[in-house]
C-alpha cells in the first residue's frame, strides 16, 4: 500500500474547470456600479526635469472626474527594499526613463480617460541620459539619483575561504566572460487593478498581483491609510513570473484615484506599458575566473557581475546578491570571491524574474565548466559528478544542504538521454550538452525587516463535517499552489481531495508573503499541513473522549476512521447523525465510522472546528554582510541535457529534445511538478535563442509588443522528458520543496554547450539568434582558413 492516499499522485487542478470553461474571473473582468477608468501620462524622454504640468484642458473635458500629479499627493517614497525606497507614486521633480509616470486621470470611460491624458501638457528640460552600465559608472556620468555616486545602486564584495591561495594551488585557471540581455516576462495578462473605497474609509484593491501582502503594506504606507483598512484581493492571474511581485504605479494610482473620487477606479496597462513598467530580467555582464586541479577538482572562483538595472531599485539589491550567492552550490567550491555592481540607467527598472538573479550566473558558469572539462580531457558529466555536493554538506557561503538529489539528477539525465553513446559521436551540426541548476525553496527572510510569520493558514471544517475549506493569503498565479495546498490538507486530515476547497489570495484571510522565490510549496504548505493537523487533533480529542479510547489508537484514512487495538461502539454517534439528517440520502448507514460523522460530533461538542497553522524559517545565514540573501530552509536542484541541430548555413538553432531531472524533495502533485519543469524549459529556451528587449539611442523600446518581442510558441518547444527526483526534504511538508524557479537554471547553458558540440563555436552572448550564430561560424571559418594558409 502507498504511504500516501492523496499526495504524490496526479489529481486534477482545482482551477482547471473554471479556466477551461471561461468561468475564471480575472481582474479586468470586474465591474462595479459607478466605476471610473484611469489613465496615465508617461514621459516621452529618458531623462528630463519637469518644469510645468498644465492640466487645465484635461480637467475641463466632460466626463473627467479627477486629475492628479505629484503636487496633489503627500509624497511618500516607496520601493521593494526599505534600504532603497527610491520611487514615488508620480514623478516629483524629474523623469528618469521613457515611460516614467507623471500624471493620472479618472473618467467615466476608457476613451475619455485616454483623451484627458493626451490633453495634459508637460514642459520638460531634457537632461543627458545614460543607458550603458559601464558608462553610467564612469566619473562625470549624468546622475540618475543624486544621492548615488557613479549611479551604483548597490555593490557587493564578498570572499569565502582564500581565493588567492586556491588559485595558487590550481593547475588550470580559466577566465571567461558571459553576457545576457534584458528580457520581458511576456505574461499573457497585462497588469491591471480595480480599487474600491467605501464610505467607512476602507480600501479594497483587486489586482493581478503575485504578492497581495506586500502590495497591501505599500498601499497603506504610500497613501497613509491604516494597514487594517486596506484589503488586497488577487483575482485569477494570467501569469506573473516575477515582475508582478511588487506594488506598481498602476495599483497605487488606482487606489489614489478611488480615494479622491469616492468611486471604484479601474486601470490597466496595454502591452507597451507592460514593457515600459519593466521589472523583469536584468542584463548581466559576468566575468568568471575559475581554478581547478588536473583531476578536475574545483579550487577557486572569482565572479564579477555588473547589472544594468534601469531607473529604480525594485528588487535590485537582492538581485545583485543572488548573482553571487547562488554559485555557492551545488558544487564543492572551497574558495569563492564575488564582486557585484547593480547600476542605475535611464531605462525601465529591472526586477525579479524566474530564477531571480541566478539564471545568467548559472549559464556562464556552467558554460565555463564545459570549457574546463574540454581542456582537461574530461567528460562534462564526470567533472560535475566529481565536485557534486551531497545532503548534509554546507557551502563556503554557509548554505546548508538539508537534502540534495544533485548526483541522482545528473545520473538520471545521463542514462535517459544515451549521453555516453551520443557525446562526441554526433554528425556535424548535431550537438548534445548538459548543465546543472540550484535554487532556493523560499527566501529565508521577508523583504522588510520583521519577525513576521511567512505564512499563516486556517483550515475550517464545515458544521456537517462533509467539506473542508482552506483559507490562505497565498497567491495562485497559475503554478498550481491552490491544488497543492488542497492535497496537503486532504492528506493530513485523511480525507478525499474532492472534499477540500481553497480560498486564497486575500489579505483578509491570512498573512502570506506571496508567490516569489519558489516559497509557497514549502512555506505555505508547511502552514497548511499544521493547520490541518490542528483541526484533526480537535476531532480526535472529542472522538477519543466520547468513545473512551486512547487518542493515539485512532487514525483517519480515505475519509474513514480506523481503530488500532480497540473496538469501540460508535453506533450511538451514527444514530445521532442520521437523526439530524433524516431524509438525507447520503448519510452513512453501515461500515466504518466516517470523518463526516466524527467531525460533526466535534462541532456539537466544541463549536466550529478551525485549525490554524503558521510557518517561519529558523534563523538562517552567516554573520557576513548580505548573508540573508540566498539563505533558505531548503534548496532545489536540477540537471538537463539538450540536443540541438544547428543549420551551418544560416545559423538557425533548433532544440530537438531536452532531458530534464529536478529534485523537488517529494512531488505533491506529479503532473504539476512536470508542468513546472516543462514551463521552465520553454522560458529558458526563449531566453537562450530569441528574447531581448531592444532600445534605440534615446532609450525608447523598439519591440514593445508580442509581435516584435519573440517568445517560443508550442511549435518551438521540443519534447521534454521530465524525471522527478525525490530526496525527501526534512524541512518541507511531507518532504516537499521547490520546483517553480530552479528548473529554469540549466536550460540556457545546456543549449549553449550543445551548440558548441554541434559547431565547435563557443558563443558567450545571448540570445543565440541565427545572425549571431552565423557570424560566429563565419569567424571560425575565417580563422581556420587563415591558419591553413599560414601552414
Amino acid at each position: 500500500m502507498s504511504a500516501f492516499s492523496v499526495i504524490n499522485s496526479r489529481l486534477p487542478r482545482l482551477d482547471g474547470p473554471a479556466k477551461a470553461t471561461g468561468q475564471a474571473v480575472y481582474t479586468d473582468d470586474l465591474r462595479f456600479p459607478n466605476m471610473l477608468y484611469g489613465a496615465l501620462v508617461q514621459s516621452p524622454l529618458a531623462h528630463a526635469r519637469i518644469l510645468n504640468i498644465d492640466t487645465t484642458q484635461a480637467r475641463r473635458l466632460p466626463g473627467v472626474k479627477a486629475v492628479v500629479t505629484a503636487k496633489d499627493v503627500d509624497i511618500v517614497p516607496y520601493g521593494v527594499s526599505p534600504a532603497r525606497y527610491d520611487e514615488t507614486i508620480l514623478a516629483v521633480d524629474k523623469v528618469r526613463y521613457v515611460g516614467d509616470e507623471v500624471a493620472a486621470v479618472a473618467a467615466v470611460d476608457w476613451e475619455t480617460a485616454q483623451e484627458a491624458a493626451r490633453l495634459i501638457r508637460v514642459d520638460y528640460e531634457e537632461l543627458p541620459a545614460v543607458f550603458d552600465p559601464f558608462e553610467a559608472m564612469a566619473e562625470g556620468a549624468p546622475l540618475i539619483h543624486e544621492n548615488f555616486p557613479r549611479n551604483i545602486c548597490a555593490e557587493v564584495h564578498q570572499e569565502f575561504g582564500d581565493v588567492e591561495k586556491g588559485f595558487a594551488e590550481s593547475d588550470l585557471i580559466h577566465e571567461h566572460r558571459f553576457i545576457n540581455k534584458r528580457q520581458d516576462a511576456a505574461f499573457l495578462e497585462p497588469n491591471n487593478a480595480v480599487a474600491v473605497y467605501d464610505h467607512h474609509g476602507y480600501l479594497t484593491l483587486y489586482s493581478s498581483t503575485q504578492v497581495p501582502h506586500y502590495v497591501q503594506r505599500t498601499v497603506a504606507m504610500v497613501l497613509k491609510i491604516p494597514v487594517g483598512r486596506v484589503r488586497v484581493i488577487k483575482s485569477y492571474v494570467g501569469g506573473g513570473f516575477g515582475p508582478k511581485a511588487s506594488a506598481s504605479t498602476l495599483e497605487l494610482v488606482s487606489c489614489l484615484l478611488a480615494v479622491k473620487t469616492g468611486r471604484p477606479v479601474k486601470m490597466r496597462f496595454d502591452r507597451e506599458q507592460v514593457f515600459l513598467h519593466g521589472r523583469a530580467r536584468h542584463q548581466f555582464i559576468h566575468t568568471f575566473k575559475t581554478g581547478v586541479k588536473k583531476d578536475g577538482t574545483l579550487m577557486a572562483l572569482h565572479n564579477t557581475a555588473v547589472l544594468e538595472g534601469g531607473a529604480y531599485s525594485s528588487f535590485g539589491i537582492a538581485t545583485v546578491y543572488y548573482a553571487g550567492s547562488l554559485l555557492g552550490g551545488p558544487y564543492k567550491l572551497p574558495n569563492m570571491k564575488y564582486d557585484g555592481y547593480r547600476v542605475y540607467t535611464n531605462r525601465p527598472a529591472c526586477g525579479a524574474q524566474r530564477g531571480h538573479g541566478g539564471v545568467a550566473a548559472r549559464a556562464g558558469f556552467e558554460q565555463q565548466l564545459d570549457i574546463i572539462a574540454e581542456i582537461l580531457g574530461m567528460d562534462p558529466v564526470e567533472l560535475r559528478l566529481k565536485n557534486i555536493m551531497e545532503a548534509g554538506d554546507t557551502t563556503c557561503n554557509e548554505l546548508n544542504m538539508s537534502s540534495l538529489g544533485m548526483k541522482e539528477a545528473i545520473e538520471a539525465i545521463r542514462d535517459h538521454s544515451d549521453w555516453k553513446e551520443k557525446k562526441g559521436r554526433l554528425p556535424k551540426g548535431k550537438g548534445i550538452g548538459m548543465a546543472c541548476g540550484f535554487f532556493v525553496s523560499g527566501a529565508g527572510y521577508p523583504i522588510y525587516r520583521s519577525d513576521t510569520y511567512h505564512a499563516t493558514v486556517e483550515v475550517k471544517i464545515s458544521e456537517d463535517g462533509g467539506t473542508v475549506q482552506v483559507r490562505t493569503g497565498s497567491a495562485e498565479i497559475g503554478q498550481g499552489s491552490d491544488t497543492t495546498f488542497a492535497m496537503i490538507v486532504a492528506e493530513a486530515l485523511g480525507i478525499p481531495y474532492e472534499d477540500v476547497t481553497v480560498v486564497s489570495g486575500d489579505t483578509d484571510l491570512s498573512v502570506d508573503l506571496g508567490a516569489y522565490s519558489s516559497r509557497q510549496t514549502l512555506m505555505t504548505g508547511h502552514a497548511a499541513k499544521e493547520a490541518a493537523e490542528a483541526a484533526k487533533r480537535q476531532i480526535l480529542e472529542v472522538l477519543a473522549e466520547e468513545l473512551q479510547v486512547p487518542q493515539e489508537a485512532i487514525t483517519i484514512r480515505n475519509g474513514l476512521v480506523h481503530f488500532q487495538g480497540v473496538n469501540p461502539d460508535y453506533e450511538p454517534i451514527r444514530i445521532a447523525y442520521m437523526k439530524e439528517h433524516r431524509g438525507w440520502t447520503d448519510s452513512p448507514k453501515e461500515g466504518p465510522l466516517t470523518f463526516r460523522e466524527a467531525a460533526r460530533l466535534a462541532y456539537l461538542r466544541r463549536g466550529t472546528i478551525v485549525g490554524t497553522g503558521k510557518y517561519k524559517p529558523p534563523k538562517l545565514g552567516g554573520s557576513f554582510k548580505g548573508a540573508t540573501v540566498g539563505t533558505s530552509p531548503a534548496y532545489g536542484c536540477s540537471a538537463q541535457i539538450a540536443e540541438v541541430t544547428v543549420d551551418l548555413k544560416t545559423g538557425e538553432v533548433t532544440v530537438d529534445k531536452v532531458t530534464d531531472a529536478h529534485d523537488c524533495g517529494l512531488a505533491i502533485n506529479r503532473t504539476l511538478v512536470e508542468g513546472q519543469m516543462e514551463g521552465s524549459v520553454s522560458m529558458g529556451l526563449g531566453e537562450a535563442l530569441m528574447e531581448e528587449v531592444k532600445f534605440d539611442d534615446r532609450g525608447r523600446i523598439l519591440n514593445a509588443s508580442l509581435a516584435e518581442y519573440k517568445i517560443p510558441t508550442a511549435l518551438d518547444v521540443p519534447p521534454v522528458e521530465s524525471i522527478i527526483i525525490e530526496s525527501h526534504e526534512p524541512n518541507g511538508p511531507f518532504g516537499a520543496k521547490e520546483v517553480g524557479e530552479g528548473a529554469i537554471m540549466p536550460t540556457i547553458p545546456a543549449i549553449l554547450n550543445a551548440v558548441y558540440d554541434a559547431t565547435g563555436v563557443r558563443i558567450n552572448e545571448l540570445p543565440l539568434t541565427p545572425e549571431r550564430v552565423w557570424k560566429a561560424l563565419q569567424k571560425k571559418k575565417e580563422q581556420e582558413t587563415g591558419q591553413a594558409k599560414g601552414a
